[in-house]
């Protein structure tokens, strides 16, 4: 089979390296790639929200498949572009794409079908905003209605936060057409945890438990990011919980979706607060999420190809997944400045020192090969990967390669997994 990855980052990477392991395979190609891709895949420099021209290289070149990895081409249409070619992609039609495209749609249609969120506004300037908070209370958590990825909502604290976050959103614009529109919603007390399932329409093929870390520093402090870290399972949910998210968020949002006319194919991932009410839901994604798809893609042990050629075409031809009893963990490592102006062009070290190590996969999230040598191009640089017999094990590894790496701006969270273990 000739696939196609859409994608450039970490765990597109991932992607392609969970792919690479599959018989059906012949040909890979990743638009637009990366330096790091390139040793997996043939890399086509097509970038993600160039929708017709990525649907004339898939018809010239007779693609089987194409997965997309980030949600900006999703929103513009990609998946109907593809569709209406006739050619099998993996990933929702920009009606359902909505559900990640726009906070307020999603928050407007848990109400319709009753799933459980936090309380909410939508407000459209300062004045509504303050209001709004005055009402709910603080703590609070301000979101920009559109695509941020991952950097457009404020956890508000304090009254000198909230203005800070208010210049940010309405006077500096700094997600533009993204804050037309904010939510304003009650914080919600309790672990933060990811669940993540494929969709054919219809049936759900529930993934293993995984936790993701958001904030810039240890102890969950600083700015939102896309993600410091992740690992998988979350050691926060159970067997029976999980069984309450499933019956309770995800099944729920597949017949609403269905029902509306929006059927969900592609990925439906659910960001939750474990509440003393029970789970609640903080946003849906319609894509696989980055980093939790890396340490998720560690520990599947089916082959990955067949499963999201059949959502694809028509529907899933087995009942569940198989993951391997093993944890996996994925360390960020980022570079200062981020999420804001990152430092970039600088040289990384040690790669291969960090590579030989056993159980550790590294991907590259933000990196380009120059004069022979990676630098660092982005905000988030570099995955660094690794599993092992239980958490505590798959961690140890993990943060040893990571010390194998250098250049100068390279920053980390240290804490990734600490609080679960109880540490």
């Amino acid at each position: 089979m000739k696939v196609l990855v859409i994608g450039s980052g970490g765990r597109e990477h991932a992607l392609c390296w969970k792919l690479r392991q599959s018989p059906l395979l012949t040909e890979l190609y990743c638009a637009p790639g990366s330096s790091g891709i390139s040793n997996l895949a043939d890399t086509v420099p097509i970038s993600p929200d160039e929708i017709h021209q990525l649907a004339d290289f898939a018809a010239d070149l007779k693609i089987d498949l194409t997965i997309v990895g980030p949600e900006l081409p999703l929103s513009l249409g990609l998946v109907n572009e593809f569709q209406s070619r006739g050619m099998a992609i993996f990933g929702p039609r920009k009606q359902a794409a909505e559900l990640e495209s726009s906070k307020v749609f999603a928050k407007r249609f848990m109400e319709r079908h009753g799933i459980p969120t936090a309380r909410f506004n939508v407000v459209h300037d300062q004045q509504e905003a303050r209001r709004s908070v005055e009402e709910l209370g603080l703590p609070i958590v301000l979101k920009a209605d559109g695509l941020a990825a991952g950097k457009g909502v404020f956890v508000v604290h304090e009254a000198e936060e909230l203005e800070t976050a208010l210049a940010t959103l309405f006077e500096e614009r700094r997600f533009g057409a993204a804050s037309d529109r904010v939510i304003v919603e009650e914080f919600l007390e309790g672990e933060e945890v990811s669940f993540l399932a494929l969709c054919d329409g219809e049936r759900l093929l529930s993934l293993a438990t995984s936790k993701d870390y958001k904030r810039i520093g240890d102890g969950d402090t600083g700015p939102n990011t896309g993600g410091m870290g992740a690992h998988s399972p979350s050691l926060v949910m159970d067997s029976e919980l999980a069984a309450v998210v499933v019956e309770q968020v995800m099944r729920p949002v597949v017949a609403g979706m269905k029902g509306e006319d929006r059927l969900l194919v592609g990925v439906l991932y659910a960001g939750l607060v474990l509440t003393a009410e029970g789970p609640k839901v903080l946003e849906f994604n319609l894509r696989l999420g980055d980093p939790e798809t890396q340490p998720l893609l560690m520990r599947i042990e089916d082959d990955l190809l067949p499963v999201l050629l059949a959502g694809a075409t028509g529907g899933f031809e087995t009942g569940r997944l198989t993951f391997r009893k093993e944890a996996a963990v994925c360390l960020v490592l980022a570079s200062e400045g981020y999420p804001g102006k990152p430092n970039k062009g600088e040289i990384i070290e040690g790669l291969e020192a960090a590579a030989a190590h056993p159980g550790v996969e590294i991907f590259h999230a933000g990196t380009a090969l120059r004069d022979g040598k990676f630098v660092a191009t982005g905000g988030r640089v570099l995955n660094v990967c690794a599993s092992g017999s239980n958490l505590l094990e798959a961690l140890k590894k993990a943060y040893a390669a990571a010390a194998e790496i250098s250049w100068p701006s390279k920053v980390l969270r240290y804490d990734i997994g600490r609080r679960v273990l109880g540490g």
